[in-house]
């Protein structure tokens, strides 16, 4: 078992030896414990505590027997042992399952029983319901806290605070001219009213908790202040109305309805009323009635978000579809390319070849060969792209280094007429993968371009060295040799470069510089960001 949380057990144990020692450091001793007993007897029923999130059930029969034991022994930890004792009951319910929640209390329930049956005592029909009740209901609430009200998703707070709004006007509206008629101190019952009216503000956050105050408040009320009882079942209706709403289980609704029809009972009916068959019913239709209202909102919230989780899913497929057919327009346009780009690319390349084995030694079979091998790696590069184009996702792969691919292109440039003055720093290896990539390409281009517009005899120098975390590339050319007829150009090289320069992230420049040549500079960054 892995413990964690290790600090609140540390703390729970803590906390239950120091209430023990708050209540005996000034006892004596007893007819069977001497005085310096009480701080082993604390230690005693303590440091379990720090066990019980853990092995509940068994840290709640150590404490029903320690609690007879206390008790037999007449030690002042006995009133400790049974504190703790509900405490762990509850701790049971919320982490246990029912047999062994009603095995932890029916042992608390024995042996609350025990001490209470003191000699001389008669078990009375209180006796029992004390020695019952006390430990059902930790247990209940604790059961409660595991399994009922899931958490409220929404952030609005409007409800909330229309609802404490409303709480406190109807307790103070209804019961302040009467604030002064009990035993009770006026400041004691308005802060009461308020804090009653309040708590209906986490009613639907917090509804089980909300409608156990609610009903310890209404009790409280019947006993010492009739005149705000109506007061408070009027708040407990709203508190199991909103239960009701929020807790979709029957079982709790059920246990919900018997427990108001209960307090509802405790607030109507008086040592002279009659109780017949119909006012029974109309009380129990009266408690039902919220949570009727309760149960159909919160079948209504319900349908409400299934319709949203719906509409979700089906934007999602329409997101994810609409995607699809991209994929296979894109696929489609791919073949398409590929198909024509090729068919042309092969027969040149077939020319070539065949021109090349008919023509003597010298620079025109050498044009004749760089023709083919251009070719042959263009072909290459469309089956590239055709894989790109069907999979966006698919990561590229090089058919190269692109150290290779820049000396390459260099050699290429320089046998086709250019004089090309390459200066690749080594450190470039270093930098990602990415970005050597981009620069390779971006070295292609703008070589092409220099030949296509500048013509043979042009001098180009080439720089790549790294630059932050990525790479800078600059082409530079001087002024052309002659006065040349230009190639035809589609005019989508420098855009093309700006684009993929662009999806790194980074920056491209372009323009003449102060010698009468052109300038190209690009800082390619290690990693995408995005475009700009």
């Amino acid at each position: 078992m892995r413990w964690r949380g290790a600090p609140v057990d540390v703390l729970l144990a803590a906390s239950a030896v120091g209430l023990d020692l708050l209540t005996t450091w000034d006892a004596g001793g007893t007819g069977y414990l001497p005085a310096w007993m009480n701080i082993p007897m604390a230690l005693l029923v303590g440091l379990p505590m720090g066990l019980v999130r853990r092995w509940p059930l068994p840290v709640n029969l150590y404490l029903a027997v320690f609690l007879i034991l206390t008790d037999q022994l007449g030690s002042f930890t006995s009133n400790t042992a049974q504190i703790l004792s509900a405490v762990a009951v509850g701790v049971a319910g919320y982490a246990c399952g029912w047999r062994s929640t009603v095995l932890a209390a029916a042992a608390a329930s024995v042996a609350f029983a025990v001490n209470i049956a003191d000699p001389g005592i008669a078990l009375t029909a209180n006796t029992w319901m004390y020695s019952l009740l006390v430990p059902t209901f930790p247990a209940v609430l604790g059961a409660y806290l595991r399994s009922s009200a899931g958490r409220l998703e929404e952030r609005e707070v409007t409800p909330d605070a229309l609802l404490a709004a409303a709480g406190v006007a109807i307790t103070v509206l209804s019961t302040w001219t009467t604030w002064h008629s009990g035993t009770l101190p006026v400041w004691a019952v308005g802060l009461l009213a308020v804090v009653g009216g309040l708590s209906l503000g986490i009613a639907r956050r917090l509804p089980g908790l909300v409608f156990l105050f609610q009903g310890v408040l209404l009790v409280f009320a019947d006993t010492y202040l009739n005149q705000a009882v109506n007061t408070c079942l009027i708040l407990t209706l709203i508190a199991i109305g909103v239960f009701a709403m929020r807790v979709a289980s029957w079982a709790w609704t059920l246990a919900a309805y018997g427990t108001g029809c209960l307090l509802a009972a405790i607030a109507v009916v008086g040592p002279g009323t009659d109780v017949t068959a119909l006012r029974v019913g109309v009380l129990m239709t009266l408690v039902a009635t919220p949570i009727a209202i309760g149960r159909y909102l919160g079948v209504r919230r319900a349908a409400a978000a299934a319709e949203r989780l719906r509409a979700d899913e089906s934007a999602r497929l329409a997101v994810a579809q609409v995607r699809a057919d991209q994929l296979a327009e894109r696929e489609r346009i791919a073949r398409d390319v590929h198909d024509i780009v090729a068919h042309h690319v092969g027969a040149m390349v077939l020319r070539a070849s065949a021109a090349r084995y008919a023509a003597p030694e010298g620079p025109v079979a050498d044009a004749l060969a760089d023709i083919r091998e251009t070719g042959h790696q263009v072909l290459e590069d469309l089956r590239g792209l055709l894989d790109l184009l069907r999979d966006p996702e698919r990561q590229p792969g090089l058919l190269a280094d692109p150290a290779d691919v820049v000396r390459e292109s260099a050699e290429r440039m320089a046998a086709a007429g250019l004089v090309v003055d390459l200066d690749l720093d080594p450190a470039t290896d270093q930098a990602p993968l990415v970005a050597r990539a981009s620069a390779a390409r971006i070295v292609q281009e703008g070589l092409t371009n220099v030949l296509k517009h500048a013509g043979p005899g042009t001098r180009v120098r080439v720089t790549v060295a790294p630059a932050a975390e990525g790479l800078a590339v600059e082409i530079r050319n001087g002024r052309p040799p002659t006065a040349i007829e230009r190639l035809p150009s589609s005019g989508r090289g420098l855009a093309g470069m700006r684009e993929r320069v662009r999806a790194l992230g980074g920056t491209l420049s372009a323009g003449p510089d102060e010698d009468g040549g052109w300038r190209l500079f690009a800082s390619l960054p290690g990693t995408a960001r995005g475009a700009a």
